[in-house]
């Protein structure tokens, strides 16, 4: 069998970490070449620049796609895809890959499905299947009926997929690669050792990690744009009365995050918050430690719900955002509302560790969907399967 071209789209900062064991065991694997393919927000500074990870960890780069659009609105989300679709067109014409995989739910994603298919190239699809708010649900949804390989993070994602009309031969329910990382990441020394890191990056506050501390992400809610603004400001002011050691991200490129950022902002001149430390972004083994540290997650972030189950991290989920999404014990909801929040947080902490749940991996998942690129039959023709 010839050596098959696999050419893996990174878009986003945490897309990285959610498919790098399966980009290393693609590169290591004798019937597969790798084409890595940047673009989006993942070339973009402000949104924590993943290029820079990429080439830190010895990737070559096939392509690089400049595609967002400034504005994070409605607007510009719609126009990114649009150009994101004409640029990627191009590359893939370059490339010519034998399959394209593309990652997820972001915008930047149904480009990278329609372009494809358009072409006449198999699209593999990881993390599909699975359900949540925002437009994401509809994007992630659009792309598996876009994809003939299906590589979802767990058995009821598969049996979603498989209900959608997917072939079940063309669905293996691999895990989540991100979990491979979280895996190595807990079994090796998990402190978070000198925290000289606190002061040289980020802005705000100077705090400690000597204490219990709180780690909080929060991004925008696409299908309630223009509410960004109030629902950050909920969660800040409960922050504000619980008044304990936090570290904050910054949110992400989606549709309303200037409305997040301007929250953010206005928060802190009006309060000068001697508590909280506001970061763009962290490598995934220092996100998966603060986890691994923290007496809460808050917010919206898939992340505590996906590698928060695997850690057992106590988890407020706040709002819509990661509505019907698969979640273990660790995980308690609330809508915006500063004084729910407050006492879920306090609750959490009571509460403390939950036990590991392997409910989006195992940690093999990369290897798993390297072999399955390489010895599965690659086909664009599809019908609905009853």
């Amino acid at each position: 069998m010839s050596t098959r071209k696999i050419c893996v789209v990174v878009t986003a900062r945490p897309s990285y970490s959610r498919i790098r064991t399966a980009l290393q065991a693609i590169r290591q694997h004798p019937d597969l070449e790798l084409k890595l393919v940047v673009a989006a927000s993942a070339l973009l500074d402000r949104y924590g620049n993943a290029l820079q990870a990429i080439e830190r960890d010895g990737f070559d780069i096939a392509a690089r796609v400049y595609m967002v659009l400034e504005g994070e609105n409605l607007v510009t989300s719609a126009k990114s895809t649009g150009l994101g679709l004409v640029e990627l067109a191009t590359v893939f014409d370059n490339l010519r890959p034998d399959a394209v995989v593309t990652i997820a739910d972001r915008y930047e994603t149904l480009a990278n499905a329609v372009a494809a298919a358009y072409m006449n190239i198999p699209v593999a699809h990881t993390m599909g299947g699975e359900i949540s708010g925002t437009i994401d649900e509809s994007i992630r949804h659009a792309v598996t009926k876009l994809s003939h390989l299906h590589f979802p993070a767990n058995r009821q994602a598969a049996e979603r997929i498989i209900r959608m009309g997917e072939d079940p031969a063309a669905v293996f329910a691999v895990g989540c690669p991100r979990i491979d990382l979280v895996a190595e990441i807990a079994r090796a020394d998990a402190s978070l050792g000198g925290t000289d890191w606190l002061e040289r990056e980020g802005v705000g506050a100077h705090i400690t990690l000597d204490r219990p501390f709180l780690l909080v992400s929060q991004h925008p809610v696409t299908t309630e744009y223009g509410e960004g603004e109030r629902q950050i400001t909920e969660t800040l002011m409960a922050l504000h009365e619980l008044q304990m050691p936090t570290i904050m991200l910054w949110p992400n490129a989606d549709a309303g995050s200037e409305d997040i950022s301007r929250g953010m902002r206005k928060f802190r001149e009006q309060y000068r918050p001697e508590y909280i430390r506001f970061y763009k972004n962290f490598p995934i083994e220092t996100y998966v430690r603060l986890m691994l540290s923290c007496a809460c997650a808050i917010g919206n972030s898939s992340a505590p719900l996906r590698e928060g189950a695997f850690v057992g991290v106590p988890t407020v989920n706040v709002g819509t955002r990661q509505q019907g999404r698969d979640r273990a014990a660790n995980v308690t909801d609330v809508a915006h509302d500063r004084n729910a929040i407050v006492a879920a947080v306090r609750q959490q902490i009571a509460h403390g560790r939950y036990p590991s749940d392997h409910l989006y991996g195992d940690g093999t998942a990369g290897p798993r969907m390297a072999e399955i690129l390489a010895t599965a039959p690659l086909r664009v023709q599809k019908r609905l399967t009853y």
